[in-house]
């Protein structure tokens, strides 16, 4: 059996050689020969979305298989002040969700939104792929500002992404997974990135060239989260809230 085998390695080594001999081939893989044989992508997930509409963030998410961007949304609509999460999240994500919502009620003045503007209407939150479970804490000061951006019908600033997670008292905390993070953020064509403090640490062991053209902002406080990340504009076709 093994001499059968030993003769069908030396065919095969022999027809690659011969194959290697009559046929001119490119030694660099380009994309081109990439789509050529895995065909064109079916849904590109990791790209990043304009800031045309109130409320909507993108987030650093660390998965079993790598770095992700997340889409945090978020909208508003005449109620009694109730809050509704969707998109499939675990029980750490939606309490980074409340407690988002409690910091910013307790905050209201802070970010200019006027009390019945959070206890006159309801607020929805929403994480894409709602098939997909997601949970951490990671999310939060994108949930945060997600919220902030809809009460106030404010822009997102252009190419920001953020991770990091959120305390009651107004703490950023620092987060995992900060390498394959950026690296999703690098394919995203994101600019600019939120970070605790203490991640700093994490980004000064990555190698300067994976760093090059992205700009970094660490933050202690929820307070300098929305600061950097929320603009003056408001966004097209703005809401008018009371």
């Amino acid at each position: 059996m093994r001499g059968l085998e030993k003769k069908i390695a030396q065919v095969v080594r022999h027809a690659a050689k011969s194959i290697a001999m009559e046929e001119e081939y490119n030694k660099t893989l380009t994309e081109e020969d990439i789509l050529a044989v895995l065909k064109s992508p079916r849904m590109e997930r990791d790209k990043y979305e304009n800031n045309e509409s109130a409320g909507v963030v993108t987030g650093l998410a660390w998965t079993s298989v790598g770095g992700d961007i997340l889409f945090i949304e978020s909208s508003i609509s005449k109620g009694k002040g109730t809050m509704t999460m969707t998109g499939n999240l675990g029980t750490v994500m939606k309490e980074s969700v409340t407690i988002a919502l409690e910091y910013i009620k307790s905050n209201s003045e802070l970010f200019g939104i006027p009390n019945e503007v959070i206890t006159n209407n309801n607020i929805h939150i929403h994480v894409p792929e709602g098939a997909t479970p997601k949970d951490g804490p990671s999310a939060g000061i994108a949930m945060l500002t997600s919220m902030v951006s809809t009460y106030t019908q404010r822009k997102v600033k252009k190419s920001l992404a953020m991770t990091g997670e959120i305390t009651l008292r107004g703490k950023v905390l620092p987060v995992g997974g900060i390498k394959e993070k950026i690296l999703a953020a690098k394919r995203a064509n994101i600019k600019e990135i939120i970070l605790c403090h203490e991640n700093k640490r994490d980004i000064e062991e990555i190698k300067p060239e994976y760093l090059k053209g992205l700009t970094f902002h660490y933050v202690d406080r929820m307070s300098e989260v929305i600061e950097i990340a929320i603009t003056n504009q408001k966004v097209k076709n703005a809401k008018k809230l009371d």
